[in-house]
């Protein structure tokens, strides 16, 4: 039984699922304001689902890229849980999140702004490539080059018109149930957040936020 958590990008979700099956999801589209929503929306998922707390064997959770404050809420939330209950806490990608759902050569894509793009490929499932902050122009090549059969996520459509054939899916949030599926098959390594540059907020003192 897992609890799947995403806060990283542009909404609030959380699923329980058992054995692949989901039992109850909730997906709120959001900007900011993750944190006051989270815990009403897990209490809310555990009860539709008909589950209790002491039922729930790991914790699937989102570590970016993606909002630094989101991610950050996610992670505590996540880990805090982790502990009160004794289960594992599992990290999952956004960009992984967002490419499982989708079979073949898969690029998934977020906006990062400033002319960047966080960029991940994939093959029938399987990573190929390490998750990338890369200017824009960088990713296009590498669309060119790699022929994706699918691009999703919120940068989808920047690169599209590099690989016209591509299904676009400007996905602005992971799937919970592919986020379960991804926690449910690796080992319960505890969750860090995934930060491929450097938060644009800063500490007085102009010191980095640290992870």
């Amino acid at each position: 039984m897992i609890l799947a958590l995403d806060t990283c990008l542009f909404a609030c979700s959380a699923a329980v699922v058992r054995d692949g099956a989901v039992l109850a999801a909730r997906v709120e589209p959001m900007s900011r304001g993750h944190q006051e929503r989270l815990a009403p929306l897990v209490a809310e998922v555990m009860g539709e689902a008909g589950v209790g707390f002491d039922q729930l064997d790991r914790i699937g959770v989102t570590v970016g890229p993606g909002s630094f404050t989101g991610l950050r809420v996610g992670l505590a939330f996540a880990k805090g849980l982790s502990a009160a209950l004794a289960i594992p806490a599992v990290g999952v990608g956004s960009l992984e999140a967002l490419a499982q759902p989708h079979k073949g050569r898969v690029f998934a894509v977020l906006d990062a702004k400033r002319g960047q793009v966080y960029l991940q490929a994939f093959a029938d499932g399987a990573a190929v490539s390490a998750p990338d902050a890369l200017p824009i122009e960088t990713a296009a090549a590498r669309v060119a080059e790699l022929a994706p059969d699918v691009l999703v996520g919120t940068g989808a459509a920047l690169l599209a018109e590099m690989r016209p054939s591509a299904q676009v899916v400007a996905a602005d949030h992971a799937d919970p149930a592919a986020i379960a599926a991804l926690a449910a098959a690796r080992a319960p390594i505890p969750p860090r957040p995934l930060y491929l540059r450097a938060p644009d907020a800063k500490l007085p003192g102009g010191k980095s936020l640290p992870e």
